[in-house]
């Protein structure tokens, strides 16, 4: 497979998280209960990350028992606790708009942790998502809330500093248990919050378990492996702009099932959306026509191997003993 052939590929599948999560909008809406969202965000989790840690039968071992924790926290834990306070506060248009700035939070993160310095075309394409985004969503209803806004922006910023360290770290651990490891410990973080605001969990009806059942087979498991994949294969940059596709989807699903209808703003939303996501994928293309022209001393070749990019090597300090690849 060629290597340009491999940059669709990863980032095919690392789309499916993005167009998961546009369509947990829909299925929580229709199927689920709205006053018990924490609840909700525990059984979306921790039965993935059980199941994902039976079938792999590997535990954390050294720093990972450690690292774990923080990612679970970071992306999956804090980030669905703030995600249920901003819900509380903001119209979901205002709280989307502001998750829609991950990519270029990515960025930065990835500048200073991982010295992936920012392109020029990725910014741009950032941009467009962004404008994208704000056309697709903005109503011009509801009010700020400086409390939402503020929870908001803190669950994004804290995402984003996990996916970077999620990349950072991904070396030294196969995907499969490091996902397990991170639903687990994210799915366990968010109970002791959930019994102190919701109380004890109200039982699951038949509709509701197969709802539930997709959130988390779908919408988080497989979800979560390919966003991890992608962040393993792809720069953070690329990762993040492939992530605006989730308000799309939310926005699309809505009017599949729900019959609503777009106006001709919006659908022009649509399309800055996707053209920011190819403008910023244009690094990659350019990274990858570079390196199968030459090969640079300690790196891994782009056209033979797992990477589309010709990406130094994580500093050894961050390594932690290789496990068995169970991936």
């Amino acid at each position: 497979m060629s290597s340009m052939e491999n940059i669709w590929r990863w980032m095919l599948i690392t789309a499916i998280a993005p167009i998961a999560w546009g369509s947990t909008y829909v299925v929580t809406s229709t199927w689920l209960p709205a006053d018990s969202p924490l609840w909700g965000a525990v059984w979306r989790a921790l039965p993935a990350g059980l199941l994902l840690l039976l079938i792999v039968r590997v535990l954390p071992r050294g720093v990972w028992w450690w690292r774990s924790l923080v990612l679970g926290v970071l992306n999956i834990g804090a980030f669905f606790v703030l995600i249920y306070v901003a819900a509380q506060l903001l119209p979901s248009s205002i709280a989307s708009m502001i998750m829609a700035m991950a990519p270029i939070a990515m960025m930065l993160v990835a500048w200073g942790v991982i010295r992936e310095k920012p392109q020029l075309f990725s910014l741009v394409g950032a941009g467009l998502g962004f404008a994208g985004v704000v056309a697709l969503l903005a109503t011009g209803a509801g009010s700020v809330n400086a409390g939402g806004v503020l929870a908001s922006l803190a669950a994004m910023l804290m995402s984003s500093v996990g996916f970077i360290f999620t990349k950072r770290w991904s070396g030294s651990a196969p995907l499969l248990p490091m996902t397990a490891w991170q639903l687990t410990a994210g799915g366990l973080a968010i109970v002791p919050v959930a019994f102190l605001v919701e109380g004890a969990p109200a039982p699951v009806t038949a509709s509701e378990f197969g709802a539930f059942a997709y959130l988390s087979l779908v919408a988080t498991l497989a979800a979560f492996v390919g966003w991890n994949m992608g962040l393993r294969k792809l720069p953070a940059a690329a990762v993040g702009l492939i992530g605006l596709l989730n308000p799309v989807t939310g926005v699309l699903l809505g009017v599949a099932v729900a019959g609503e209808t777009l106006t001709a703003l919006q659908y022009g939303g649509i399309a800055l959306v996707f053209a920011g996501i190819l403008i910023g994928q244009a690094p990659v293309r350019a990274a990858v026509a570079s390196a199968v022209r030459r090969v640079l001393p300690g790196r891994r070749r782009v056209d033979r191997g797992a990477d589309v990019l010709d990406q130094p090597r994580v500093p050894a300090r961050d390594e932690a003993p290789a496990l068995q690849d169970a991936a």
